[in-house]
């Protein structure tokens, strides 16, 4: 790249463009004046941007009269282009084998669980499963709706998908460009409320928090490392610029 990108005779009027996900692993020669010297960045799409590309791959989709892209924008937080046309793919093909004449809110947030989570897993849970799960799930929602701070419960389902027996959504009101301590804090307890009301309810835990216990420590990891956020270590980073860890 480096050797054709010197022979252009400047008088060509040629313009080389290039597009990456991991421009902190480029050579530095690439980025020298006179290559690509001029970084233009990409951000995801805030809360209009998604609106309008789902108008765009919805364009030929037959809509229910209640579908708001609008919602489904808000409800889409953090998703690119590529995710949003799949989430309308897999919403068109849920309302097919249906028998649907057009696709539905519901077809929408069941295709959001399905690529998030993965598909429904046909498996039968005991009674007792089912209700410990339900106890899960019910610990998360109550402190969502009890600690100040926490993004808004959306939906909770006990239907499982992928690796979870059970799920609760909680969306944030407006995209964030940045988080505050009380806002993580408030993210860890719910997050966790699901150990402690099996904790609370049963007296023992299950192995059901795994994927809570993976969240709350990369949240609390990232706010130490990165956000300063530990009285015991004070307001310092302790990952470099390029560091992805």
């Amino acid at each position: 790249i480096l050797t054709e990108m010197d022979g252009f005779d400047s008088r060509e009027g040629v313009i080389v463009l290039a597009a990456t996900n991991r421009a902190d692993v480029l050579d530095a020669a690439l980025l020298r004046p006179g290559r690509f010297d001029r970084r233009v960045v990409v951000q995801r799409p805030d809360r209009a941007g998604r609106a309008a590309i789902l108008a765009v791959h919805t364009k030929n989709v037959p809509l229910a009269p209640d579908v708001s892209l609008e919602r489904i924008a808000a409800e889409t937080p953090g998703l690119v282009g590529a995710e949003l046309r799949n989430l309308v793919n897999e919403a068109a093909l849920l309302a097919a084998r249906k028998g649907a004449s057009a696709v539905r809110p519901e077809d929408f947030g069941e295709a959001m669980e399905k690529i998030t989570l993965g598909p429904a897993r046909s498996i039968l849970l005991n009674a007792a499963d089912r209700e410990r799960t339900a106890c899960h799930e019910a610990g998360h929602t109550l402190l969502a709706l009890l600690v100040p701070g926490s993004d808004p419960v959306h939906r909770v389902s006990i239907v499982p998908r992928g690796m979870a027996l059970g799920v609760t959504y909680q969306l944030p009101v407006d995209d964030r460009t940045s988080y505050a301590e009380d806002y993580l804090r408030a993210r860890i307890t719910s997050t966790l409320g699901g150990r402690a009301a099996e904790q609370l309810v049963y007296g023992v835990v299950t192995t059901g928090a795994e994927n809570d216990l993976q969240q709350v420590t990369e949240i609390a990891r990232q706010m130490v490392l990165r956000g300063g956020m530990s009285k015991k270590l004070g307001p310092s980073s302790f990952v470099a610029p390029r560091d992805e860890g």
